[in-house]
């Protein structure tokens, strides 16, 4: 199997952040971003995608999380995109359904190579822990975005916004598994008519 792994830095005013990815994991996250939900976040998608995942964030907290937010969905959209190379023998899409208590969530991915993000679902606080919740489409969009993937997040139901949350992250973890995953019978052809998913 071939080595599928990015270590990617982004410097800025406002933040500092760099992610070191292995696709081939098994699961584990290390690292903090100075943002707890985040980072409990980060470690749903790392977990039950099987992905291995070391994020290390300094940003401008005390302004808000957003910079810091953003930075590290940024990052971790290139890093992906990078270990991704052209794409070619991938799975391509990946669909995933999680139930989280009385929360469910369901998350449809196509690694397109372009963008797109569709999310439906609202939160019913202003904030879980030290996280807008406003935040959570835009992390996930800015990710969809610098990793070349469309991406469509439905809530289905909820009343718990840290279990919706959690709920999503999940499906986005198990979505993006299957999407990445390498099927044999592909034998390294890149899944479009077009002959490529990264232009």
């Amino acid at each position: 199997m071939s080595e599928r792994t990015a270590s990617v830095q982004r410097q800025t005013a406002e933040t500092d952040v760099t992610v070191v990815l292995d696709i081939e994991g098994s699961g584990a996250f290390e690292g903090k971003t100075g943002v707890g939900f985040l980072d409990h976040m980060l470690a749903q998608l790392s977990k039950h995608g099987l992905f291995d995942i070391d994020v290390r964030a300094r940003g401008d907290l005390d302004i808000d999380a957003h910079h810091t937010a953003e930075d590290v969905a940024i990052v971790l959209g290139q890093a992906f995109r990078e270990a991704l190379g052209d794409r070619a023998g991938i799975a391509r899409m990946g669909d995933a359904t999680v139930p989280m208590d009385e929360a469910l969530a369901t998350v449809s991915i196509d690694l397109a190579g372009r963008d797109y993000l569709a999310f439906t679902g609202e939160f019913r606080q202003d904030s879980i822990g030290d996280l807008d919740t406003s935040l959570i489409p835009h992390i996930i969009g800015s990710f969809a975005r610098h990793m070349g993937a469309v991406i469509h997040v439905r809530i289905l139901a909820g009343d718990d916004d840290h279990h919706k949350a959690e709920a999503v992250f999940k499906a986005l973890g198990r979505a993006l598994d299957e999407a990445t995953e390498l099927d044999p019978r592909r034998a390294g052809d890149i899944p479009s008519t077009k002959g490529t998913l990264t232009d």
